[in-house]
């Protein structure tokens, strides 16, 4: 037989091997899946960095609850089925192109009915959603984001945030924090520390601001570039200003500032954005005790919501950790909002599913009644028209003992029992 007449003969035979392989593949899916596939999914896009630790975070929330969802028998009959595009908006160059391909593999070639946008290059996103018409949910604080809902509704209606407020709220929210914290020590002379990025900077420079509107003296206010890994001159010079509360934002990689804290024993309460992972008493050795962080029931433990300690409980036992704060987000989304929604819509068509999302009331596990803002924001703060269905509140919660404990807001912190501690070296908390 001559070289050619083989070479075509292989050429078959490989042509039938691969799609033997293929039709095995999708047999086993079928087998495994135990669903009719003939029934369409609802997919559940992701646009996130998958890399790094929040993306991924995100992303099993999601599978998570899209699981429990399913267990249930889905939504109008139908599984949910999560899909995701890694798009690099964590790591720099916070590449725009990246990220514009991945949420149009999404849309296109995916074919997300929903898609769910994770941090970083904002505005981009939200118009390929408005121009393909996909209901697009995001945690990105901009206040921009919503304000075009409330501009330009036609356009824009299919954007939602279902993550901490926007900067006005999650800025009044910290202030509110802050006076509170006042009202249980008197400390009035303010520190901030941010890392030096526009965005924080800008951020805790209105929170400043604010504070000094309600009586606050800012004695200190610096940033610090992101390779830092010694904080020792900036905490001399926070102590030389006779600062009693330092105003942090130490969003990763501090345990260098949380050990430089507890060995110098500073004579200032640290309240903000520091010490916030939850392994963070196992890599301090313990040293970020009383130091106060903005975080998530879920996080924490505190059994905010009759959903918050059930969450808690199935991701750490499907996944192995206790969930970030993104997982949460999504968990929510995927398995309270998304449904609730899709169930009183009766269709996944896009007018009808906005509206029903406009109309969302509904407990999660991280809001006693999660509601959307007329711009489609989160509704965040005390109901106070039933206050035990409070809104998504910001919330810190204290390092004490091994357990983070919520401080703030004060009901909440009634609610568990809980009093605010002070280092046991000395300080202003020993004035009378």
């Amino acid at each position: 037989m001559d070289s050619e007449a083989l070479t075509k003969i292989q050429s078959v035979v490989l042509v039938a091997i691969v799609f033997l392989s293929t039709l095995v593949g999708v047999v086993t899916y079928i087998v495994l899946s135990g669903q009719d596939q003939t029934i369409e999914t609802i997919k559940i896009g992701i646009c996130d960095d998958l890399d790094d630790s929040g993306g991924r975070s995100a992303w099993r929330g999601a599978v998570l609850a899209a699981e429990e969802v399913n267990a249930e028998g889905g939504v109008l009959g139908r599984q949910f089925e999560i899909v995701a595009e890694d798009d690099d908006s964590a790591t720099p160059p916070f590449d725009v192109t990246v990220m514009t391909n991945a949420l149009t593999r999404l849309i296109t070639v995916d074919k997300a009915d929903f898609i769910f946008k994770g941090y970083q290059i904002p505005f981009v996103a939200q118009d390929l959603c408005a121009d393909h018409k996909v209901i697009m949910f995001s945690v990105l604080p901009q206040d921009e984001l919503t304000q075009r809902v409330a501009d330009d509704y036609e356009r824009y209606k299919g954007f939602f945030r279902v993550g901490m407020g926007n900067t006005t709220s999650s800025i009044n929210g910290l202030a509110d924090s802050i006076s509170t914290l006042r009202n249980y020590t008197g400390f009035v002379k303010i520190a901030f520390l941010s890392l030096d990025n526009p965005f924080a900077k800008k951020w805790y420079s209105e929170v400043a601001n604010t504070l000094e509107e309600q009586g606050f003296e800012i004695v200190y206010e610096n940033s610090y570039p992101p390779e830092i890994i010694d904080f020792s001159s900036y905490f001399a010079a926070i102590e030389a200003s006779g600062a009693e509360i330092l105003v942090a934002n130490i969003p990763k990689d501090d345990i260098a500032f949380v050990k430089e804290y507890y060995d110098r024993q500073s004579p200032f309460v640290v309240w903000g954005n520091a010490a916030g992972e939850i392994d963070t008493w196992e890599t301090t050795d313990g040293k970020c005790n009383f130091i106060s962080v903005v975080g998530y029931p879920v996080v924490s433990g505190f059994p905010l919501t009759s959903k918050t300690l059930p969450m808690r409980e199935a991701y750490i036992e499907r996944w192995g950790e206790i969930p970030q704060s993104p997982a949460t987000i999504l968990y929510d989304l995927v398995r309270f909002i998304l449904p609730n929604a899709i169930k009183r819509s009766g269709t996944l068509e896009y007018e009808a599913m906005i509206e029903a999302l406009e109309q969302t009331s509904v407990e999660t596990s991280t809001a006693r009644n999660f509601v959307f803002t007329s711009a489609h924001d989160v509704m965040m703060g005390e109901n106070l028209n039933d206050p035990e269905a409070d809104y998504m509140l910001v919330a810190l919660f204290q390092w004490q003992n091994g357990e983070q404990v919520p401080v703030y807001p004060k009901k909440i912190m009634e609610e568990a029992g809980a009093t605010l501690m002070f280092p046991d070296w000395p300080g202003p908390w020993d004035n009378p």
